[in-house]
């Protein structure tokens, strides 16, 4: 992939930020590094790994997907500026 112009223009644009001439050739530079390093792990040879070779590597457990008591509503909603049918009523923000 390369890394031009016209690709830190777009990422500059998609995150919101300006940078600088000096900033730019930066990026450029690390950006290319990063996707050269990338390309490389990409053409290494993985077919005799094996998934016991990460039998060790411990694995965060993820939590049951449970109903739990939360707050009651009325609480919730009696502390709301603005709230209407057990909603928090904010200002329009799209139109």
């Amino acid at each position: 992939m390369l890394i031009n112009e016209d690709m830190i223009n777009y990422l500059e644009e998609l995150s919101c930020i300006s940078l600088s001439g000096e900033e730019r050739l930066r990026m450029q530079k690390d950006l290319g590094n990063i996707i050269a390093g990338m390309e490389l792990l990409s053409a290494l040879d993985t077919s005799n790994v094996s998934q016991e070779a990460f039998s060790n590597v411990p694995i965060t457990p993820l939590r049951k997907d449970e109903l739990k008591i939360s707050f009651p509503r009325e609480d919730i909603i009696k502390n709301a500026p603005d709230a209407k049918n057990f909603s928090f009523k904010v200002p329009q923000a799209i139109e």
